[in-house]
């Protein structure tokens, strides 16, 4: 047991829990900002399919990310996607449109976690790899521990948004975070201009700003 413990296995493991905590909380972000104004029977089978979809690419990510993040002007694609989802999901009414059935928003929302999910497990799937080391049984570990922490996680934060709705800037403001890294970490970006060390934070506050700007623009259309 104890040489367990002071194995390259068993830091592996370690490794890997912490990344599944810090990254399957942007995954349950996500699904919470899409899911909350979906009814409370809808959300359960959003938070479902969300956290499925979310598994299913950090397996095919885990294999094909090296050779998908080669390709130059991939990321700040996806970077300047999850700045656009950050926005969408901060200005989603809480208002239900009567004229859509239930089954569409539910398929709008598991789309927008699952786009989401895709730009996120480039970063997330190379984290994983790295620390398993080549250890497929690790990497699977990894994989099936995500799944309690996206389902619990996404329930938690959604019972926060129901409470304090503020909340969603925070999770946009996130995702915009995580977005402006995509874009500062690109070979394009890299290459060409360096490390550019306040991407990040534009990329938070873009989403942040563009949200309010959006939700004054909104108001003042609709009462005119």
């Amino acid at each position: 047991m104890e040489n367990f413990i002071y194995s390259p296995e068993f830091s592996s493991i370690l490794q890997i829990i912490a990344i599944d905590i810090v990254l399957g909380g942007d995954n349950a972000i996500v699904i919470a900002l899409a899911c909350k104004n979906l009814p409370e029977k809808q959300r359960k089978l959003g938070i479902f399919y969300g956290a499925l979809g979310a598994i299913i690419l950090r397996v095919l990510m885990v294999f094909f990310a090296t050779y998908l993040l080669a390709i130059y002007g991939l990321k700040i694609l996806g970077g300047l996607l999850l700045l656009w989802i950050g926005v969408k999901l901060c200005t989603d009414s809480h208002e239900i449109n009567l004229n859509i059935k239930p089954k569409d928003r539910l398929f709008s929302a598991v789309k927008t976690i699952i786009i989401a999910d895709f730009v996120m497990s480039f970063d997330n799937s190379l984290a994983i790899a790295a620390a398993a080391d080549g250890n497929i049984y690790i990497v699977i570990f990894g994989l099936l521990l995500s799944v309690p922490i996206i389902i619990w996680g996404s329930k938690i934060i959604l019972k926060l948004i129901d409470k304090y709705p503020q909340i969603i800037y925070l999770g946009g403001f996130l995702l915009g975070w995580i977005g402006g890294e995509m874009i500062q970490t690109d070979l394009v970006t890299t290459e060409y201009y360096g490390e550019i060390s306040l991407l990040p934070l534009f990329g938070a506050l873009f989403v942040w700003i563009a949200s309010i700007f959006y939700k004054i623009f909104k108001k003042n259309h609709n009462k005119n």
